[in-house]
């Protein structure tokens, strides 16, 4: 069988792709560095359609982000500040809990919380922060932390790594996020992200997570100063992860919105990354992530229109209706704060698809067909 036929030859690719083989780090080399986006976009997207068929994915979600206190530093990130900086801030457990009552009955299914690295707040700040959620708002699945959270929070309160997780689990914590991976290139993170949890530390806490029999998701942050095979390099490290432990739900990529960062300041990035490279990461993700049941386009970053364009490019999830964002923001991006369900219907089904309304975990709430 032949897909499609190209001047730039990925015949020896496309054959493997149509076998169901395993793609090698010289294969997605080529694929990532190849200048025929349309054929790695079609191969993709068979990809997708034998995973997933014509279902698309969102969910009605929102955010919180209950601090931007951070004493990482790290110079790809606009948002985390220093206490003393005028522009911190810390929610109290008062005014987290007012803007849960600001959520009931909006039709929200997913809560998802992240925020910078305050050793000033204690365990039990996170505790009860999720424990109200739960209580005030019924049935709503938190997902909450990235690893790089969750490490500085078991080194703060001084626990174990399994205790923090099951404390937190107890609180009502359903699942943990997939950001802080950034890139796992060793060299690299350092710069971009100086004394950040290491990437073996970041496997390490969702290796403990997927033990707990609890689901999380990965990603890459892209656009600065990686290479290619650093991209490759970290997309095998996650697919050699989730052959042990079948612990990740989905994969997203992070463009690298440059404005206000120390990184793009240092490294003389003025662009953000542009909707080829934005859509060729996602199909490359895609073609090596062969054992990650969904790949998700984080409409925020790349803007709703490519968002609906890369569902020909290996995508099946569009993320979610998301609602008072801060972190990208912080770094310029204008994109509206929150998209109605009725837009990603819309946009679903122009684009020939199936919208399927999910859970957290891709339950099926509802088939919009």
């Amino acid at each position: 069988m032949t897909l499609i036929s190209t001047r730039h030859s990925l015949q020896d690719i496309e054959e493997k792709v149509v076998r169901g083989e395993r793609l090698s780090f010289d294969d997605g080399m080529r694929l990532l560095t190849s200048p025929d986006l349309l054929t790695v976009g079609r191969l993709a997207d068979y990809v997708r359609q034998q995973k997933n068929g014509d279902n698309v994915y969102f969910i009605v979600n929102t955010h919180l982000n209950y601090t931007n206190v951070c004493y990482l530093d790290c110079k790809l990130c606009a948002f985390g500040l220093k206490p003393d900086d005028p522009r911190s801030y810390s929610l109290s457990l008062e005014q987290i809990k007012a803007k849960y009552e600001q959520m009931k009955g909006k039709g929200f299914t997913e809560l998802h919380i992240v925020g910078g690295v305050n050793p000033k707040l204690p365990f039990e700040y996170y505790e009860e922060m999720i424990r109200m959620a739960v209580d005030i708002l019924p049935g709503i699945h938190v997902q909450a932390f990235t690893a790089v959270e969750i490490d500085y929070l078991a080194r703060v309160a001084k626990l174990s790594v399994e205790e923090t997780i099951h404390r937190l689990r107890k609180a009502g914590l359903g699942s943990i996020l997939g950001g802080g991976a950034e890139v796992f290139d060793p060299e690299i993170r350092k710069i971009i992200s100086g004394h950040k949890t290491s990437a073996d530390r970041w496997f390490e806490i969702h290796d403990i997570t997927h033990q707990l029999g609890m689901k999380s998701n990965a990603s890459i942050l892209y656009g600065h100063i990686e290479k290619p095979e650093h991209v490759i390099d970290h997309f095998i490290r996650l697919r050699e992860h989730q052959d042990r432990t079948n612990g990740f739900n989905a994969f997203f990529a992070f463009a690298f919105q440059p404005a206000n960062t120390k990184l793009a300041a240092e490294y003389n990035i003025s662009g953000e990354t542009t909707g080829y490279n934005d859509l060729r990461m996602l199909a490359v993700a895609r073609l090596m992530l062969d054992n990650f049941p969904h790949i998700r386009a984080f409409w925020m970053m790349i803007g709703l229109k490519l968002a609906q364009v890369s569902l020909n490019f290996g995508v099946d999830d569009l993320d979610g209706t998301v609602m008072e964002e801060q972190i990208i923001h912080a770094a310029g991006n204008t994109a509206n704060q929150m998209t109605p369900k009725t837009s990603f219907i819309n946009m679903i089904k122009e684009a020939g698809r199936i919208p399927v309304e999910r859970d957290t975990l891709y339950n099926v709430v509802k088939i919009h067909n």
